[in-house]
């Protein structure tokens, strides 16, 4: 609807394929689409399946790509071979934001909101149907609508009747993604032209949605979304220059998880309009300490590690702009710190990823001590985060040059991994053998160097690259 008024003077066809479009409709358009005749195709993942073909695809859009399937996202990627392709999200996913980090995607920033657009005011609150009373009936009183989020299908209706009761006078309605198509399409569909006041609802509106009437939303158990999700689901309000209100609602605070209060304090501290990659960056930092540099990854860096991810990203960037791909391949290193830039120390989004890049693709000790320096030079000193990122990369380094396996920081120890037939045992010795802290050598299952810690991680690091630069002299 939105293209289409937008575009109506201009000689531009617009048409929309989803599930809710009738078959002979469908059809109709897909004939029409492999004709040329369509200028715009707007669509769920029905436009990426093989009976919608196209006669001379330019320009691809995907909006929030983290939503599909294995299958469509690789029928993205053939696509992507062949046309150009603009991404978008309002939170990017950690494997988009490595993406622009490794350099795999030129990144753009958009912060500039629409103009009288209002942030949309945010409140933690704990379940109490006076103040969701309150919150309907105000928004009823400016001739609005209300989202009320319950994310179980099995006790939504449980929960729509209790509203109910509460609020005889209200039009309360019911939708959900296991819904029959024409029925949900139904209840949508009325709801959008003001048949009901209060859509009680799964997140199935977290994306997608436009409905400019609706502008206070409550979500139960905001406990247990992500906070991507969280952020999504506050957007679909505020949408004209009206103000919005989110009501977050918990169980007694003591009994939410350590992360969830993160996530929720992240969400009342990034309220301004166009706030979300700030939001997705400090999601990193709660996912896992150590930010990008975590213990804790999800999705496809948990199954082959960060520096494998990272090895692979490198080299299919190498590939596309017709390089060599790198010679130099970080070993995988494990770690139990924070490592990370701190928003509150380089303030801008573009310099936090220019300086990311610079960090991640440097091959020399030295290149990562003069980014060190410059960061110190312009930001002033660094924060324990940063030095802790500048001294991982350079033991990173230190550690894959001198031919060790892998690196691991445990409670008691920190255990360098070895190949005998690269790293010969008597070089070790001739190279360690007076070392202080007395090592512990472990011969099974994997040959290993157990290095002691510290009293402080500072001393940590001092005393691994100690070591590691004592291997390498010994080359």
């Amino acid at each position: 609807d939105t293209f289409s008024k937008r575009l109506s003077e201009l000689p531009i066809r617009v048409e929309m394929l989803c599930r809710f479009t009738s078959p002979s409709r469908a059809r109709k358009i897909k004939q029409d689409i492999a004709a040329g005749k369509v200028d715009i195709a707007i669509g769920t993942h029905m436009l990426l399946s093989d009976t919608v073909q196209f006669k001379d695809l330019g320009l691809l859009i995907i909006d929030e790509e983290q939503w599909f399937g294995v299958r469509h996202k690789e029928k993205l990627k053939s696509l992507r071979a062949e046309v150009d392709v603009l991404t978008m999200t309002a939170t990017p996913i950690p494997r988009t934001l490595y993406f622009s980090i490794s350099g795999l995607r030129d990144l753009s920033i958009i912060e500039t909101p629409p103009k009288s657009r209002k942030p949309v005011f945010t409140q933690i609150v704990p379940w109490n149907m006076d103040l969701f009373r309150r919150a309907i009936y105000a928004e009823l009183e400016r001739n609005g609508q209300v989202f009320f989020i319950h994310n179980r299908v099995e006790t939504i209706y449980g929960i729509a009747e209790v509203l109910r009761r509460a609020m005889p006078d209200v039009r309360f309605a019911v939708a959900h993604g296991q819904m029959r198509e024409r029925e949900l399409e139904r209840i949508v569909y009325d709801f959008r032209r003001g048949e009901y006041d209060v859509l009680v609802c799964t997140a199935i509106i977290e994306s997608g949605t436009d409905m400019p009437r609706v502008n206070t939303i409550i979500v139960d158990r905001a406990d247990k979304f992500g906070l991507a999700q969280l952020y999504q689901l506050r957007g679909r309000v505020g949408r004209s220059d009206v103000q919005a209100y989110a009501y977050f609602v918990v169980p007694p605070y003591k009994s939410v998880s350590k992360n969830a209060k993160k996530r929720l304090a992240a969400l009342l501290e990034y309220s301004d309009l166009g706030s979300g990659y700030n939001l997705a960056l400090k999601d990193l930092e709660i996912r896992g300490a150590g930010n990008l540099l975590g213990k804790e990854q999800s999705g496809f860096v948990a199954a082959v590690g960060l520096d494998l991810y990272s090895k692979m990203l490198a080299e299919a960037v190498a590939e596309l702009k017709g390089q060599k791909p790198p010679i130099f391949e970080p070993i995988p290193f494990s770690i139990d710190f924070d490592a990370f830039i701190p928003m509150d120390y380089v303030e801008d989004t573009e310099d936090r990823i220019y300086f990311y890049q610079r960090l991640f693709t440097a091959d020399r000790e030295e290149k990562v001590e003069r980014i060190g320096a410059e960061l110190s030079d312009r930001f002033g000193r660094m924060p324990e985060p940063v030095q802790n990122l500048i001294n991982f990369l350079r033991a990173r380094i230190l550690a894959t040059r001198a031919g060790f396996q892998s690196v691991s920081f445990r409670k008691r120890w920190i255990v360098l991994y070895f190949s005998p037939e690269r790293l010969s045992l008597a070089r070790l010795n001739e190279a360690l053998a007076d070392f202080s802290p007395p090592l512990d050598f472990a011969l099974s299952p994997t040959p290993a160097i157990k290095l002691p810690r510290a009293t402080s991680l500072e001393r940590d690091f001092a005393n691994l690259l100690r070591l590691l630069r004592r291997v390498l002299e010994k080359e």
